[in-house]
């Protein structure tokens, strides 16, 4: 009995008696352990999950279409014009006499310029002249002839009122005498003004061998001397004279058709030339044909120039500050929101975070951004940097951007 409770109280037993204790401590450790190590795998699995999900969703910048008035000035180029120009051929075949002025030369309305010489309009006029001579005095004996025997036929006419004094015959024959008579002078009263018609003719046509300036204005051009024989235009030969008027002058615009819109009568337009770079003209729509040339589109509008002081001349090709208007607001989109592809133009929208495809119109520009017209609406989300490479129906995670 001492024998067998010694050997229970023994280092051996003892030790083996609390390695029990120990090992289920231990297996109990690794338990948990596996137990949390499974946890934290299933939870960084669900995360990584979420994340994939999330990253699959693209995100895109958007900006909202904005309604406003169209406020752009373009520099179209212009041409300044003449306001009246005439080419001055004579009328009648000539020699050139005289002429007074030549290319520069200032004149005045109804100056004499040049002074041409036809002997045969000279005769034409004198003959004119003889003939109306002579059908009046014509004209004078026949009233005269008229009035004398007008006044034998009222006499015979109140003798024969006593029967007997003077015979039918003779009463009837003073009356056909005086009606003759009538008739001629009658004649020769026409006749009289068929003479004065013909002598006013030559006369006017004397008149054109005198060249007089049509309007106040400078001459441009001058092609003859005296000596020279000239007539009407025979389409190759030069004018005459050239003078035109630059007190005033056109200015033609050729407006392209996106820019004809809002264009008004009355309107100012400031312009520049090369000649004068450090100032600014102006000049006031003045004539808008409303037609666009079919070759170029673009509408030539005509603007008019006060040049008192002589200043601009014609030929000078100025820059134009044209104001573009719009009679109502339009919307306006960053440039960079819209594609062009082969397809057509369009837009990307966000609506419900979805893209859609819009097709617009492209209008004026301005600084970076661009007149739109289709399927939009003030406060639309566009897709900012848009590329045909997002389709339409496309989920995504729209991210605003202030313009």
């Amino acid at each position: 009995m001492r024998e067998a409770t010694s050997h229970q109280n023994s280092p051996r037993s003892l030790l083996l008696k609390s390695a029990v204790p120990l090992a289920a401590l231990v297996a109990l450790c690794l338990m948990l352990l596996n137990s949390g190590c499974s946890s934290t795998s299933a939870s960084d699995g669900s995360s990584t999950d979420t994340q994939s999900q999330t990253s699959a969703i693209p995100t895109v910048e958007t900006v909202k279409v904005v309604s406003q008035q169209l406020k752009l000035v373009v520099s179209l180029p212009g041409e300044l014009q003449p306001y009246e120009a005439v080419a001055i051929y004579p009328k009648v075949s000539g020699f050139v006499k005289w002429i007074g002025v030549d290319r520069g030369s200032r004149v005045r309305q109804g100056q004499l310029l040049a002074q041409l010489e036809a002997p045969e309009i000279v005769a034409q006029k004198a003959a004119a002249q003889a003939k109306l001579q002579e059908v009046e005095n014509q004209r004078v004996e026949a009233e005269a002839k008229l009035a004398a025997d007008d006044g034998t036929y009222s006499r015979l006419k109140l003798a024969s009122a006593t029967p007997g004094v003077v015979s039918d015959n003779e009463l009837e024959v003073a009356q056909k005498v005086a009606e003759a008579d009538r008739a001629r002078a009658i004649g020769l009263r026409n006749s009289v003004e068929a003479a004065k018609a013909t002598l006013h003719s030559a006369e006017v046509m004397e008149g054109y061998l005198r060249i007089t300036a049509p309007f106040d204005g400078i001459v441009t051009e001058r092609n003859v001397h005296p000596g020279a024989l000239v007539g009407p235009s025979s389409g190759s030969q030069p004018p005459m004279l050239r003078v035109e008027q630059i007190s005033r002058l056109r200015l033609v615009v050729a407006v392209p058709e996106t820019y004809v819109a809002g264009v008004n009568v009355g309107a100012k337009v400031n312009f520049s030339v090369p000649a004068f770079p450090d100032r600014t003209f102006t000049a006031t729509v003045a004539r808008i044909p409303d037609s666009l040339d079919p070759k170029t589109r673009t509408m030539p509008v005509e603007l008019d120039v006060t040049n008192p002081d002589w200043e601009l001349h014609p030929g000078m090709f100025p820059a134009v500050s044209w104001p573009v208007h719009r009679p109502q607001p339009s919307l306006f989109v960053p440039q960079s929101a819209v594609v062009r592809t082969m397809q057509g133009t369009f837009v990307i929208r966000v609506r419900n975070g979805n893209t859609e495809w819009v097709a617009v119109k492209q209008g004026a520009s301005t600084s970076g951004a661009v007149e739109v017209f289709g399927d939009l609406y003030p406060n639309d989300e566009v897709v900012l940097h848009a590329s045909e490479d997002l389709q339409p129906n496309i989920r995504v995670n729209p991210k605003a951007v202030k313009e």
